[in-house]
């Protein structure tokens, strides 16, 4: 790659509020960055780069985040069709919002391909009840979700935390980085609200009932596990009562 910066105009707006060195500010370095890098990065990698290209001491995370405000501020006002967000707690370019109409006809046959229906309605379990166990989302969605959850595994949007204290101790399910950057959000409190969600699904099947599921509070320790094993016991009951012989 040539040593010249791509982004001239981020230059000379930058001056020399930050140089790294001589040659190249600490705003083209954080762009060469960010822009060759193939998952976000965090401000404190950024730094290490520098300092080690440079040879001088690391620059602080506020001083990466002021010289990112000016590449994007430089952006809006050319008019580029890029910005830089912070996402999964690291540095990533990506295009305007604006502009995801566009985008999104490029890749609209893959997205539909590989995130199905099915996949989101799993994925959205997983996000709002993490950690969780299969038999949860399949309560919660009514149908078996191993071919989902494998899926989900499959393309690293989703993985094992541990095991439930449950019976049978089953694997519980949380989302990754990975699902943090392909949804855009710096961490899971930017998640939608779960209105927007069954927008998003536009599933009839993902009732009023399900949601309420989703919001059941961990901090009253209530568990879907609980709600499994309270069904169980009252039909083992229903069935007990309709076997024994009727009174006269």
């Amino acid at each position: 790659m040539s040593n010249q910066s791509s982004t001239p105009s981020t230059a000379e707006s930058s001056g020399d509020a930050h140089p790294p060195t001589d040659d190249h500010t600490l705003a083209e370095a954080a762009e060469a960055i960010i822009f060759a890098a193939d998952e976000p990065v965090t401000a404190e990698r950024i730094a290490e780069i520098v300092s080690e290209v440079t040879g001088q001491p690391e620059v602080s995370d506020e001083e990466v985040q002021t010289a990112i405000e000016t590449i994007n501020e430089e952006y809006e006002a050319s008019g580029r069709a890029l910005e830089i967000h912070e996402w999964g707690e690291g540095y990533r370019m990506a295009t305007r919002s604006t502009l995801s109409p566009f985008v999104k006809t490029l890749f609209v046959g893959e997205q539909e391909k590989s995130l199905s229906r099915s996949l989101m309605e799993t994925l959205a379990v997983i996000a709002y009840r993490q950690p969780v166990t299969r038999p949860e989302v399949d309560f919660i969605r009514g149908v078996n979700s191993d071919y989902a959850i494998g899926k989900l595994l499959e393309m690293e949007l989703v993985d094992v935390e541990g095991r439930a204290d449950s019976l049978g101790r089953p694997l519980l399910y949380g989302t990754t980085s990975q699902f943090l950057e392909q949804f855009g959000l710096k961490s899971l409190d930017d998640l939608p609200t779960l209105r927007e969600v069954e927008e998003l699904l536009d599933d009839p099947a993902f009732d009023e009932e399900r949601a309420k599921l989703l919001r059941l509070d961990k901090e009253e320790e209530v568990s879907v596990d609980d709600i499994l094993e309270e069904v169980e016991e009252e039909e083992k009951k229903e069935e007990a009562e309709s076997s024994s012989p009727e009174e006269e």
